[in-house]
């Protein structure tokens, strides 16, 4: 079966955006993206990953699951398959998306959906990028953490799990350290 892996950064106050999902403050040092570029190249978007000059294939994942606000700042540059290299599915109930033939639209269940993914057989893992809402409507489903915890304090936004209170233990099983950012990987307990 494959398994749902949320990798997503974070400040060290647990937020994954600002108020108005800003981003541009996470700090991205060159060692964390040669790290990214080289251990999971594709969790950069195609276009960036073009510019980079980077054609390496799939690592962990074939498929990624984002929430519209996840993939909005794509949209915002005209971009509507941002990782052309994956399967693509985004969660959305608003729907009024532009159509894309590599882009899936789930309008419904994104647990039900999540769980037909986890079942098919053969392929790579699945990467939940985001959000927060979505992430915390996924928890049940989610079985590994990888957590970029860069080194600044937001003060508020968007959290790394927003929902219903409900303590799900993970335990830690690696950890590095990129110019500051810490990459902890945990696997559900």
């Amino acid at each position: 079966m494959r398994s749902l892996t949320y990798l997503v950064g974070t400040t060290v106050d647990g937020y994954v955006a600002g108020p108005a999902d800003e981003t541009d403050f996470f700090p991205l040092g060159e060692d964390l993206l040669g790290h990214l570029a080289t251990a999971l190249p594709e969790t950069l978007p195609t276009h960036v990953r073009a510019h980079l000059g980077i054609d390496a294939p799939n690592a962990r994942f074939d498929t990624v699951v984002m929430g519209r606000r996840t993939y909005q700042p794509g949209l915002d540059i005209g971009v509507t398959s941002p990782y052309a290299h994956l399967r693509q599915f985004v969660v959305s109930r608003r729907g009024g998306l532009p159509e894309d033939p590599d882009v899936t639209v789930v309008q419904d269940d994104p647990v039900a959906a999540v769980r037909r993914l986890k079942q098919e057989d053969g392929g790579l893992d699945i990467w939940l990028a985001g959000g927060g809402t979505l992430a915390g409507a996924l928890l049940p489903e989610i079985d590994e953490l990888v957590v970029k915890c860069y080194p600044v304090v937001a003060g508020a936004g968007v959290p790394v799990f927003a929902g219903a209170f409900t303590p799900t233990r993970f335990e830690p099983v690696q950890r590095r350290e990129f110019g500051g950012t810490l990459v902890t990987t945990y696997r559900r307990g």
